[in-house]
């Protein structure tokens, strides 16, 4: 496997190691984790099978516990921006666990924390931050924040956006409201307003936080009308209100810019970020204008915001090493010019979404597909409150001649 393959296929798939591991997994996972194929005949078809079990990854490959080599068009969620076990990612995280793998949160830091957060100031132009380990943390970080600084507790959030699944993302979550949301209703506060993507709040009164995805990313790589981000923005200037931007998915060099924001200069007052943060490791960040972190006011030995992981040193040390492979390999610029090039290929087969290597093709049936590039050695998933979209979010520095090789591919199924 060099991390360029394309699929090598030994078994079908899920091969018998992948279902076997799946078969022990299921006796002890919950079931609603991880979806696998019914064992009833007839259930659910052939759209839903077992899906393969990784035992290693490299660059744009996964290889199976069966042998197989596969191509990850989904870059593990969005997380591998730099490739799958990147050299430089690695070491740093090796070099970091042989001497300081954990520090003590908000009690006892160490240097890696300063030094990430130094680099996203920089990068993102906000002085101060949060670190976490999930999106959901940045998100929530977020609203913690705005309501400290504006003293409101209302939120507007979208159609279709999502947030993360804990219960104060969840509250700003809507894509599939009916699967996500309805189960714990009874347990979400009912401060957050929901309006249509693209639509501009007419009455921001009691509104801290205006929560809003650049692109939306599992609501079908949807992006807004040209001029909307910034008319929010001056909205919420005017209004009182801050602007939170979650570019857990569309920041780190996703859509050929280091950040969405950055292509209508909507300067927000919060920015989140996670999943290609650290090309493979859990943390994330909520980054912020200097007056609106200080609304938190000085530690007094209990921190308000906290948790046991927060500034992990191996996950700031491989997030630090992430984004000097994004600068030195210039992933973010060749985002903005092959996710073009393959956007332009790819829209013979349907209407394009998205922006650099944030991209979603209309098809018919987007599950379908899915599972026929899979059964082919293709990891592609589908997006879209209806499923209508295949996602293709592959890592930054993918070879070209992979994806002409997905092309091909796809000629044959669409």
């Amino acid at each position: 496997m060099t991390g360029s393959d394309r699929p090598i296929l030994v078994t079908p798939i899920p091969g018998p190691e992948s279902q076997r591991w799946i078969d022990r997994l299921a006796q002890r996972e919950c079931p609603a984790i991880t979806a696998r194929r019914s064992r009833r005949a007839g259930v659910l078809g052939r759209d839903r099978a077992d899906p393969v079990v990784w035992s290693e990854a490299l660059g744009a490959n996964v290889r199976d516990v069966d042998g197989n080599t596969l191509v990850d068009l989904t870059a593990g969620f969005g997380v591998a921006s730099v490739g799958h076990r990147h050299p430089q990612v690695v070491a740093a995280a090796q070099r970091q666990l042989g001497t300081l793998p954990h520090a003590m949160g908000d009690a006892f830091p160490d240097p890696t924390r300063v030094r990430l957060l130094e680099a996203l100031a920089e990068r993102t132009g906000l002085d101060h931050g949060i670190l976490g380990s999930s999106g959901s943390d940045a998100v929530e970080a977020a609203l913690k924040t705005a309501r400290m600084a504006t003293g409101r507790n209302g939120v507007i959030a979208f159609e279709g956006g999502y947030h993360g699944l804990s219960y104060g993302s969840l509250a700003a979550t809507h894509y599939k409201a009916a699967d996500f949301r309805t189960p714990f209703q009874g347990q979400l506060g009912p401060h957050v307003t929901h309006l249509p993507y693209g639509t501009l709040p007419e009455n921001l009164d009691g509104v801290g936080a205006v929560l809003v995805e650049p692109i939306q990313g599992r609501g079908g790589m949807r992006c807004p009308p040209p001029g909307w981000l910034p008319k929010l923005a001056e909205l919420c200037r005017n209004s009182g209100a801050l602007l939170v931007l979650d570019e857990i998915y569309t920041g780190m060099g996703r859509t050929g810019r280091w950040f969405a924001f950055e292509d209508e200069a909507a300067q927000p007052d919060l920015l989140c970020l996670g999943k290609g943060l650290a090309g493979g490791f859990p943390i994330s960040a909520c980054m912020g204008r200097r007056e609106v972190m200080e609304s938190w006011g000085a530690s007094t030995g209990e921190a308000l915001h906290t948790q046991t992981f927060l500034g992990n040193p191996v996950g700031c040390a491989m997030a630090l090493a992430c984004m000097k492979v994004l600068s030195e390999e210039e992933l973010v610029h060749r985002a903005s010019e092959e996710g073009a090039r393959f956007a332009a290929r790819l829209a013979r087969f349907g209407t394009v979404r998205g922006r650099g290597w944030m991209l979603g093709l209309e098809v018919k049936d987007a599950p379908r597909l899915s599972r026929d590039l899979l059964e082919r050695g293709w990891i592609v998933l589908p997006a879209g409150e209806q499923a209508e979209v295949l996602a293709i979010i592959p890592p930054l520095n993918i070879a070209w001649w992979v994806l002409e090789g997905f092309l091909e591919e796809l000629e044959t199924l669409v």
